[in-house]
């Protein structure tokens, strides 16, 4: 939804009723992910994708009779043996959409989500889109953390949940799981029991999380860093450049970085774990190829309990350099797994441009599960699926 948000909200304000079809599970080689969002205004106006053209045609008409019913739809679409072109996905994947009426009166608490979002302050949305009980089939609650919330963006509510999913079982069941998601940052459909028994089934609940950014930290000010910092940006990370050296260090030279930081790395990222401002999405580029600085610093992000990805800059006898000096400052050979050295994969990139390419191709193949492969070489589904 958060893609489509602006749009929705304009149509909310103003007092109008809009359908909304969004994505809350996929199946194999689905085109698009669980939260894409597609809207249709009451003067037919269609906003969004949920599949990349595939089967909005027949998702346009779902929302329309829905509401024009008042009754939400979950439904699934997929390849069709008969017709696959008529309504199927031609890439033979499989999604489950759920079609249903937002306005004032059916979602009161959108305009404080939006408000959160917007502000960059973590909340969940969790909509019952499955029950044996038609009429607890589009519940919501709304449910915010017990206290991270994105630098720099205000204080994070700490409330209790908003709405209700039909008994107060199934409220604090579902409240505890979302809070699991948001705190990952993960858009996820769950099931329960009918009254949110976790090892029950016959409720499907759908957990659109809406996180701060995850962030990236850019260690050394030089130009590969202006470049990392550019991609980083465009992948949704929330940058921060931070480097000693305040005649480096400047906002003119990263304009794509969120902040620029004068500060020792290490000083910086031990500040920032304390103060509870990195999290298991949080990716660190250590670029400065001085062991000075990328030492002290990358002891530090070596020993954290959960970073996504820790990568540092350097030829092949800086990174054996590098190692013996961690190895001297104590680090074991599970800690030293965890760093990507030479950072990056291996694209026969030379710019500055291109390694933020190869760099940002690892992290992307991390996260994911990829192996860097030409597609053209590999077998099966073209996305992975990571639990």
């Amino acid at each position: 939804m958060r893609d489509v948000l602006p749009e929705l909200m304009r149509w909310w304000r103003a007092g109008h009723a809009v359908g909304v079809g969004t994505v809350v599970a996929t199946f194999r080689s689905a085109p698009r992910p669980a939260g894409a969002s597609m809207l249709v205004g009451a003067g037919g106006e269609a906003v969004g994708s949920v599949s990349g053209g595939c089967v909005e045609g027949a998702v346009y008409e779902l929302a329309q009779e829905v509401m024009a019913s008042g009754a939400p739809v979950l439904q699934r679409y997929g390849v069709s043996d008969d017709d696959a072109l008529a309504v199927g996905l031609t890439c033979g994947g499989i999604l489950d959409v759920f079609v249903e009426t937002v306005s004032q009166a059916t979602f009161p608490e959108l305009g404080s989500v939006a408000d959160d979002i917007d502000a960059g302050r973590p909340v969940a949305v969790a909509t019952v889109i499955e029950h044996p009980e038609p009429a607890r089939v589009g519940r919501r609650l709304v449910v915010r953390p017990e206290g991270a919330h994105e630098p720099d963006a205000g204080p994070a509510p700490v409330a209790a949940p908003t709405g209700s999913l039909g008994s107060a079982r199934a409220d604090a069941a579902v409240t505890d799981d979302a809070r699991g998601l948001l705190a990952l940052g993960r858009t996820e459909t769950l099931t329960y029991g009918p009254d949110g028994e976790r090892r029950g089934e016959g409720m499907r609940v759908f957990v659109a999380a809406y996180a701060p950014r995850p962030r990236m930290l850019v260690f050394g000010a030089i130009d590969f860093a202006a470049a990392v910092a550019t991609v980083g940006s465009f992948l949704g990370y929330r940058v921060t450049v931070c480097d000693a050296r305040p005649v480096f260090a400047t906002g003119s030279r990263f304009p794509a970085a969120d902040e620029v930081v004068v500060e020792w790395p290490h000083r910086y990222l031990v500040a920032e774990a304390e103060a509870g401002r990195i999290d298991p999405r949080t990716v660190i580029c250590v670029l400065t190829h001085d062991p000075k600085f990328d030492v002290p610093v990358l002891e530090v992000a070596l020993r954290l309990p959960e970073l996504a990805y820790v990568g540092a800059m350097g030829s092949r006898r800086t990174h054996e350099d590098r190692l013996e000096r961690l190895r001297e400052a104590g680090l074991g050979k599970a800690e030293l797994a965890r760093l990507s050295s030479p950072i990056g994969l291996d694209l026969g990139a030379r710019t500055p441009e291109e390694t933020a390419v190869s760099i940002a191709a690892e992290i992307v193949a991390l996260q994911w599960g990829g192996h860097g492969q030409r597609l053209q070489d590999t077998a099966g589904p073209i996305h992975h699926h990571t639990t």
